[in-house]
C-alpha cells in the first residue's frame, strides 16, 4: 500500500443488486483505501464481478450507495468515473497497433498527436513495453496483450484500476510471473487496484486486503495473512488454502483462553488473542489446523510442543514439498501434513509409523 495512506477512496454503503427475486448482492458495506491492492475473491456466482461492474458504472445498484473520492456515483456514467477497467479478454482492438490501442481513450480528449504519443510512451514504459508501439495486435503474446490492456487503462490516469480476472487466460508459469509484475507495478505507481479473482493463491500473493464473498455477501475482509491464519468461519477456511478439520468439544473458558478437547490430539487451551471476537462456546464442534502447522518428527527426541502418534496412509510428491495423509492413532478423519523436501529428508512410504508434532498456536477456532 502507498506509504502512510489509510484514506478511503471508495465507499460501499448497503449496496444491493437484485435481478427479479434473486439477490446478486446483499447489503455490501466496505471501504477501499487509497493506494491499496484490494481483491474480491470467491467462487463463480458469488457476486464479485457484479460488484466490480457497479463500481465501474456499467450497472447501477438496486439500493445502497457507491462513492469514489467522496463523490456519490449515482447516475454517473462509466466514462465519467475516475476508474478504468482491464477485462478478462483484454478487449484489444485487432485492427489497431499497440500505440493506437493504448492511446484510443485519449482521442476523446483535447490533446495534440504529439501529446498523445508522449502519454502512450509513458504508459508503455510503465508496463515494460518500450518500443512496442508500432507492433500489430496479432503479433503479441498473451502476457504482452495483458500489458497493453493495462497500459490502456493507466494512460487515462484513473484513481482506480479495475481488474476483471485479467490473468485467467495465461498459462501457469506466465500467470505466476505476471502476478509478481502486476503487484510491483501497482506499488510503484500507487494507484488503487481492485481485482476480481476466483484464484485464492493469486489473491493472497497480490493483495493488501481481500474480501471473501459467498452468495452476494462479504464473509470476511482482512489482510491475506489474517485470512489465512485466522479465518472466521469453516467456509472461509475451506476456500482459502487447505485446512484440516478435526472434531472438538468445548471444555472451559477463562482468563487464560478457551480450552477444548480435540479428537486424536487431546486437550489444549487457546489463548485469548487467538480466539475469535464473536464466539459462542456452545457451538464449538470443530477446530482447524493447516497442513504446514503439523510436522512429522524425524525421531522422538526432536523437540515439539505437543505430539501424537499416527501412520502414513498416502503420499503426494510435488518436488519441493511432499503432502502426506496421516491417520492419527486417536481416531477421526486422516489429516494432511505438508513437509518441505530438504536435503537428507527421505519421502516416507504408505504404512510408515510417524510421530506428528503440533502446537496450541496452530489451532483455529471458528465463529
Amino acid at each position: 500500500m502507498a506509504p502512510g495512506t489509510n484514506k478511503g477512496i471508495i465507499q460501499l454503503s448497503d449496496v444491493t443488486r437484485t435481478f427479479g427475486a434473486f439477490y446478486a448482492l446483499r447489503k455490501i458495506n466496505a471501504e477501499i483505501r487509497e493506494g491499496e491492492f484490494f481483491s474480491l475473491l470467491g467462487p463463480s456466482g458469488c457476486g464479485k464481478t457484479t460488484l466490480l461492474r457497479l463500481i465501474a458504472g456499467f450497472d447501477e445498484p438496486t439500493s445502497g450507495a457507491i462513492s469514489i473520492g467522496g463523490r456519490p456515483m449515482a447516475g454517473i456514467a462509466a466514462n465519467k468515473r475516475p476508474t478504468n477497467m482491464v477485462f478478462q479478454s483484454y478487449a484489444i482492438f485487432p485492427h489497431l497497433n499497440v500505440a493506437e490501442n493504448v492511446g484510443y481513450g485519449l482521442t476523446t480528449r483535447k490533446l495534440s498527436k504529439a501529446e498523445i504519443a508522449a502519454e502512450v510512451e509513458k504508459a508503455l514504459a510503465m508496463v515494460d513495453l518500450q518500443g512496442f508501439g508500432g507492433r500489430a495486435a496479432h503479433e503479441l503474446s498473451g502476457g504482452q496483450r495483458q500489458r497493453v490492456a493495462l497500459a490502456r487503462a493507466l494512460v487515462m490516469r484513473p484513481k482506480v484500476v479495475l481488474l476483471d480476472e485479467p490473468l485467467s487466460a495465461l498459462d501457469k508459469k506466465l500467470r505466476d510471473q505476471m502476478q509478481v509484475e502486476l503487484r510491483a507495478l501497482q506499488q510503484s505507481i500507487g494507484i488503487t487496484f481492485i481485482l476480481v479473482t476466483h484464484d485464492q493463491e493469486e489473491a493472497l500473493i497480490m493483495s493488501d486486503r481481500i474480501a471473501v464473498m459467498f452468495e452476494g455477501e462479504i464473509a470476511q475482509m482482512a489482510s491475506p495473512e489474517q485470512l489465512y491464519r485466522r479465518p472466521r468461519t469453516k467456509r472461509v477456511a475451506s476456500f482459502i488454502g487447505v485446512m484440516n478439520f478435526l472434531p472438538a468439544t468445548f471444555v472451559a473458558q477463562g482468563d487464560d483462553g478457551v480450552t477444548v478437547d480435540i479428537t486424536a490430539l487431546g486437550r489444549v487451551t487457546i489463548r485469548p488473542g487467538m480466539v475469535p471476537e464473536v464466539l459462542n462456546p456452545a457451538t464449538i464442534d470443530t477446530i482447524g489446523i493447516r497442513p504446514e502447522m503439523l510436522t512429522i518428527l524425524s525421531n522422538d527426541a526432536e523437540p515439539a510442543e505437543r505430539s501424537a502418534r499416527g501412520s502414513v496412509t498416502g503420499t503426494s510428491y510435488y518436488g519441493d514439498m511432499t503432502y502426506y495423509t496421516v491417520q492419527l492413532a486417536g481416531g477421526g478423519d486422516p489429516v494432511t501434513i505438508s513437509m518441505r523436501n530438504t536435503a537428507g529428508r527421505s519421502v516416507l512410504p504408505s504404512g510408515s509409523p510417524v510421530t506428528v508434532g503440533w502446537g496450541a498456536e496452530s489451532v483455529v477456532l471458528f465463529e
